[in-house]
Formats: structure tokens, C-alpha cells, sequence
């Protein structure tokens, strides 16, 4: 089957051992899409909420790139790793001795957000190569704490050395480096031993399709399960343009706003809910496009309110 033009969003539960770009491949072929890209990586030990954008919905991935996510992890205090993770070599192991009230006391430390500093095994990049081929290599590059913000970060629980918690974090968090941050507050070092990903801006796993599903679907079934190209846009509010106005913004111009609608990002409609793209509402009252969908690409807007 040769590739086609597919638009919209597939919400995939990634499996364990699988990579981001492993897993939009697969999505991507079972779909028979030409283009697509995800929307903000999950190592390969983590599980859960992929966001996946084919064709036209690509253009508005930065929206979920940017967004708040949500996950359940798992923290082994006691044990220090290479990675941060799981997937690491052990470095050290250290006795647990500590309390409830101090674990908790702990975690609210770094609820609202801190510095922090990335780890040596991440892809951000020191003079165009990635931290983690330094590390790999044994040696070490300069690594910039940045300021990361976490609204959530509840205890769930703890089992022996295991400690499970939710947290709510902003764009860049590292879930590993946060692990080990708490070990070295609490003294006795930790690891990340597990996480799933539970919602990213709009979307949550509830919704999600797993790649088995898929296999195992017809081509119409899986199609049906994409998500209109306006979906990760839900939380904007929406404009909808006259007739006369859809040319002034395709060409990029800046044309009136309506009356009383707020500054700030919107999602643009024609009439009759055909969705045009991502625009902004300046101060002085003009709607500037930012993205828009290609004209024969034009979509009518899907049902936002349940994503």
C-alpha cells in the first residue's frame, strides 16, 4: 500500500522497550501515512501517552510540545544509576531510612518548580552533539540547570523502597533527574524504576489506542480513530472569519478581529466549523495567521469538547 495524505491526531499508549520514533513508524505504516511526527519523546522504558500528528495536524505539534504533562512514576530510593532510570548501571546503593513525614516533606519541597539539571544521558545538544554521546563516551559536557515548573507532585504510596507519585510538570521536566534530585534531598540517593505518561495538554490515555489494537484493526477502523487537526488546539478560544476575509488571512494580512474577542492565540474557522488554523489577536484588535492548514486540506473542526 503506498503511503497516502492522512490528517489528524492518533492518541497511541506507547509499550515498554520501544522508542518514540519506533513506535510513530509503526503507527505511521499500520495508518499508511506519508508524513508524521509525535508530539514529545518517551524514553524507551516509559510507557503510556503518545500524541501522534499526521499530516496537517503536524503543523500545530509545537502546541503539545509545549503543553503540561501528567504521570504516574515510580521512584526506588537507595540506588543510584548511569541514566537516572532503570536502564542504567548501577553507581551506588545506600540503606533507606527514612521517614513518611520527611519523604513528603521532600516532595512538597519541589512542588511550584526549581533548577534543574538535565541529565548526561538527554539529547540536548553541547556544540551540535547530544549529551548522551559524551556520556557514552566518558567524557563530560557542561549541562545548564533550567527552571522547570511542577504544579503537582502527590504522593500515591510507598512499597519498601518504591515510592509512587503523580506529578503534573511543564515543558523540558525530566522525570529522571527529578528522581534523583529527591534521593539526594532524602540522603540516600534514587532512580526512576517506572513512569507512564497520563495526558499531555488536552489529551489523556484514557483515550488512547495501544499498537496492538491497531494490528489487529481494519484500515477504517484505525482511521476512525484520529482525532480532528484542530484537536490539540482545544484549549484556545475560536474565531470564526467571514467569507470575504478567509483570502486576506491566507495571504498572511492582518484582518479585523471580531468584536470582543480577547488578545491571545485562537483558532480560526470559516463558516459552517471548516477549520483554517492557529492565529493571534494582537492588542489593537487584528487577527494575525500563525499556521494555517493547507486550502485543500480544509477540514471541518471536530466535537473539542470531550478531548
Amino acid at each position: 500500500m503506498r503511503p497516502e495524505l492522512v490528517d489528524g491526531i492518533l492518541l497511541l499508549d506507547k509499550p515498554p522497550g520501544m522508542t518514540s520514533n519506533a513506535a510513530l513508524q509503526a503507527a505511521k505504516r499500520l495508518l499508511g501515512a506519508r508524513k508524521a511526527g509525535h508530539t514529545g519523546t518517551l524514553d524507551p522504558m516509559a510507557t503510556g501517552l503518545l500524541p501522534i500528528c499526521f499530516g496537517e495536524a503536524t503543523k500545530f505539534s509545537g502546541v503539545l510540545l509545549d503543553a503540561q504533562k501528567t504521570y504516574a512514576a515510580e521512584v526506588r530510593l537507595g540506588i543510584t544509576t548511569t541514566t537516572g532510570d532503570a536502564e542504567g548501571e548501577v553507581l551506588a546503593q545506600h540503606p533507606v531510612a527514612v521517614a513518611e513525614h520527611r519523604l513528603r516533606e521532600v516532595l512538597a519541597s519541589f512542588i511550584g518548580g526549581y533548577d534543574q539539571l538535565p541529565p548526561a544521558h538527554s539529547a540536548l545538544k553541547h556544540r551540535g552533539r547530544p549529551l548522551y554521546e559524551y556520556a557514552r563516551a566518558g567524557l563530560e559536557a557542561p549541562r545548564i540547570a533550567r527552571w522547570v515548573q511542577i504544579p503537582e507532585l502527590a504522593y500515591e504510596g510507598r512499597v519498601d523502597e518504591r515510592v509512587h507519585l503523580k506529578m503534573t510538570c511543564s515543558k523540558g521536566t525530566y522525570v529522571r533527574s527529578l528522581a534523583e534530585d529527591i534521593g539526594t534531598r532524602l540522603g540516600c540517593g534514587a532512580h526512576l524504576s517506572a513512569l507512564r505518561r497520563l495526558a499531555s495538554g488536552v489529551f489523556r490515555l484514557s483515550d488512547a489506542v495501544t499498537l496492538g489494537e491497531l494490528a489487529e484493526a481494519s484500515m477504517e477502523w484505525r482511521r476512525a480513530r484520529l482525532l480532528s487537526t484542530d484537536a490539540p488546539l482545544a484549549a484556545l478560544p475560536e474565531m470564526v472569519i467571514a467569507p470575504e476575509e478567509i483570502n486576506r488571512v491566507r495571504q498572511g494580512q492582518r484582518t479585523v478581529a471580531v468584536r470582543g474577542t480577547p488578545a491571545g492565540l485562537v483558532r480560526i474557522y470559516a463558516m459552517g466549523r471548516r477549520f483554517i488554523g492557529l492565529g493571534e489577536v494582537t492588542e489593537d484588535g487584528f487577527l494575525v495567521p500563525r499556521r494555517l492548514v493547507a486550502e485543500e486540506a480544509l477540514s471541518v473542526g471536530g466535537d473539542l469538547s470531550s478531548s
